[in-house]
């Protein structure tokens, strides 16, 4: 009476395929001339993840620069642009640029001026193709978190929306 002994499965764990980290990120391109605006930016949404994805921060210190990478990085969602940097309007001659030049209307634009005067928040939203007015000096932490993850919701709707066309 041999009994046939009983073979075990050995179970191995699959690998995660949709872990965060490894999720395609969510692209946001930082503009201003000021480190330290980077700096905070970075500090701040760095390890923020919105949808399971995290977020890739790039670096532009100026409107040419911020228009280089928009050409090299066409998914941006989000720039967070300073008006004033190597001109006094240098940002909003960048809203036009990306909006016509580029043809982008999907990038959410959050403009972030420490100058308000220089762009005054009525006549800026109504000219420009902005998403959002914020003066910096009231865009606190979770001013910015919130601000970010509207923008992504937003900038995700209407990345499905062009998808289904």
């Amino acid at each position: 009476m041999g009994k046939t002994p009983l073979k075990l499965k050995r179970r191995t764990a699959k690998p995660n395929t949709t872990h965060p980290m490894e999720a395609h990120p969510w692209s946001i391109l930082v503009v201003d001339d000021d480190p330290d605006i980077h700096s905070v930016t970075r500090l701040i949404l760095g390890r923020v993840e919105f949808m399971g994805r995290p977020l890739k921060l790039y670096d532009a210190f100026s409107a040419a620069e911020a228009k280089q990478v928009l050409i090299a990085q066409p998914d941006i969602a989000i720039v967070l642009l300073d008006v004033v940097m190597e001109s006094d309007h240098a940002g909003l001659k960048l809203v036009k640029e990306i909006r016509e030049e580029m043809g982008n209307s999907l990038v959410r634009i959050i403009l972030r001026t420490g100058q308000p005067g220089q762009a005054p928040e009525e006549s800026v939203i109504i000219q420009y193709q902005i998403d959002d007015y914020k003066s910096k000096t009231e865009l606190t932490a979770r001013k910015l978190f919130t601000t970010t993850i509207t923008a992504l919701r937003s900038y995700n709707h209407l990345l499905a929306l062009e998808k289904n066309r």
